[in-house]
């Protein structure tokens, strides 16, 4: 009993609210971000497909920039889950990896590491990727 009011003394209070409530801000901050350079593409005069692909290629882009100067792992610790969002944060997980084993060299270092942590997602959505679109075709649904 006393051990447990002892050790409470040295736990951090919970703080799930904040946590959710960063994560919601960040992730909408990403996504609004994308939104408005998606309209303004598509004010530029583009269709929303190109627009769509400027603004794939714009956050992505963003996201290694700011992955290589540091400043995504801020992010990532002020906006938790928010921070990976997909299209950025599947960016960062590229180009982390890739940073932190340039000093190796850039076959067995940078190259070998590159897809350490994005690898095993690609391969798992190719892979059900693959099997849905057989199955898919195999139905007759397509």
């Amino acid at each position: 009993m006393k051990y447990n009011q002892y050790a409470d003394g040295f736990s951090p209070a919970p703080t799930c609210l904040k946590n959710c409530l960063l994560a919601f801000l960040t992730g909408g901050a990403i996504c609004e971000t994308g939104h408005l350079i998606r309209a303004a593409v598509m004010s530029a005069g583009a269709d929303a497909e190109t627009a769509g692909m400027w603004t794939t290629v714009a956050l992505i882009c963003t996201a290694q920039l700011i992955t290589g100067l540091g400043w995504y792992n801020t992010l990532g610790r002020i906006g938790g889950a928010g921070a990976a969002v997909p299209i950025t944060g599947f960016a960062n997980s590229v180009v982390s990896p890739a940073l932190e084993y340039k000093k190796e060299g850039i076959i067995l270092g940078t190259g070998a590491k590159i897809f350490s942590l994005s690898g095993p997602v690609l391969a798992v959505g190719f892979s059900v990727s693959a099997a849905a679109g057989i199955l898919y075709k195999l139905l007759g649904l397509l």
